[in-house]
């Protein structure tokens, strides 16, 4: 990615955004534990987060506990998000979010111990129609969290997202007139399939955890978190949703995608903190050698 103009504070200065370069800061910041801030999305860390988002060039890291605003912005090509933990791209042109990746940055939470592209995209099917138009209603980033809100000719869409190691970090919300289609393709060699403690789907990429030494990390497992939506297809690495208007396409990864829980509700208002679980439910064993699922 190309260098762009930061702004930290006051303070204005040069810096790549790579996912890859933020490994080497956080290995560098884990040093000391720094306590995560409550938000709407339950990130679980134990060194904390810090989004940095490019935005029509100019990327931005706003100080520790103060607020970064943009509102009603004519935007381009992509936003680049970029965090010690996670990060992502929002490409305008379709509002997908592309290359959801876990940084493996030094926590014990992390699941991995290097950028892994858990998602190669998540993609609504959006009309050029419900796409006229397109502009950035808000964007908030305050240290790890960002709240995105765009809008249309045809209605709203909203992306929420933690920099956190695992939990609910991650969610898109439609507001149209009719229900939105989303497909989830899974990055390189992650798959999904049935969890044989609990009968559900998840996905990872089948390697154990290791307990301890350098290269400590759990096992790596997610889930799609639906909400007044429906799944219309499921391949080993690729589902399509029907997302209703009001409704909402999370993505839980670690102990809260395969606790023992009974799902979201159908809310459609205000649904993130009603349906959070936060740790509190029954954790199976990890899955042993999981087999990708067959297409249906």
């Amino acid at each position: 990615m190309d260098t762009t103009t930061t702004h930290r504070g006051r303070t204005a200065g040069r810096r790549t955004v790579g996912i890859a370069a933020t490994v080497v800061a956080a290995a560098v910041a884990a040093v000391a534990l720094v306590g995560v801030a409550p938000a709407q999305a339950s990130g679980k860390t134990s060194t904390g987060g810090d989004y940095a988002v490019t935005v029509n060039g100019t990327t931005t890291n706003p100080a520790v506990g103060k607020d970064f605003k943009l509102r009603d912005t004519a935007v381009s090509g992509t936003i680049a998000v970029r965090g010690k933990h996670n990060g992502f791209d929002i490409r305008v042109a379709d509002l997908g979010v592309h290359d959801y990746t876990l940084t493996g940055a030094p926590d014990t939470q992390r699941m991995v111990t290097k950028p892994t592209v858990v998602f190669a995209s998540k993609v609504p099917t959006l009309t050029p129609a419900q796409l006229a138009g397109t502009r950035l209603s808000s964007l908030e980033v305050r240290d790890d969290t960002l709240v995105a809100i765009f809008s249309t000719a045809a209605g709203k869409y909203k992306i929420q997202a933690k920099d956190g190691a695992q939990g609910g970090i991650f969610q898109m919300e439609t507001e149209f007139a009719g229900p939105v289609e989303f497909t989830h393709t899974l990055g390189a060699g992650l798959f999904y399939f049935v969890n044989p403690y609990t009968g559900k789907v998840n996905f990872g990429d089948g390697i154990a955890a290791v307990a301890s030494g350098s290269g400590a990390h759990q096992m790596l497992l997610g889930k799609d978190s639906p909400q007044v939506a429906t799944k219309t297809s499921q391949t080993a690495t690729t589902t399509t949703w029907t997302v209703q208007p009001g409704g909402r396409m999370g993505g839980v990864l670690g102990e809260d995608a395969v606790e023992l829980s009974a799902g979201a509700t159908n809310c459609t208002s205000d649904c993130q903190a009603q349906n959070q679980i936060r740790g509190s439910l029954p954790v199976p064993p990890d899955p042993v050698d999981p087999t990708p699922i067959a297409s249906r």
